[in-house]
């Protein structure tokens, strides 16, 4: 007899800065709730931001908490294949982007293995992740570091 797995909170950083951003964020969203073993819980509002240690146009950035049953590697594959037929391409680091889901959080695991670490390693040094975070999950977010990343330029769409 299978046993079901327990779901599993976590959330989901998006980012875009090519072609229309804020749609390609929008279009992620609905392909995210709509894969097998993942169900959205809530997303962010959009926020606009600078892009940090990179060129570019501004990025478009949300914050997603769902709902799965999937493992964490699973999730990132799934993730993966989100960014993957949206597009995205790998040419360099930070390099501008028409999709990129980051995975912030899944449930209290803490994960380090060459390809996933879990909590994400520098969420707390990004305003474009810790703002929107703060606005569907403030629990998870404090004053200090809201505070460490008040320099960043951040607009609510």
């Amino acid at each position: 007899m299978a046993v079901d797995r327990a779901d599993a909170t976590a959330f989901v950083a998006l980012g875009a800065n090519l072609g229309d951003a804020a749609q390609a964020l929008r279009d992620a969203l609905t392909a995210l709730g709509g894969t097998q073993g993942i169900r959205l819980v809530r997303s962010s509002s959009l926020y606009r931001t600078a892009p940090i240690q990179s060129t570019g146009p501004d990025y478009v950035n949300a914050v997603a908490e769902v709902s799965t049953t999937l493992t964490a590697p699973a999730l990132l594959d799934a993730l993966q294949a989100i960014e993957n037929g949206a597009g995205r391409e790998r040419p360099y680091r930070n390099a501008p982007r028409t999709l990129d889901m980051d995975l912030l959080l899944f449930g209290g695991a803490r994960i380090e293995s060459p390809r996933l670490t879990v909590p994400h390693p520098r969420m707390a040094q990004r305003a474009f992740v810790l703002v929107p975070l703060a606005e569907i999950a403030p629990a998870l977010v404090s004053k200090e570091q809201l505070a460490a990343v008040v320099d960043q330029a951040i607009e609510k769409i």
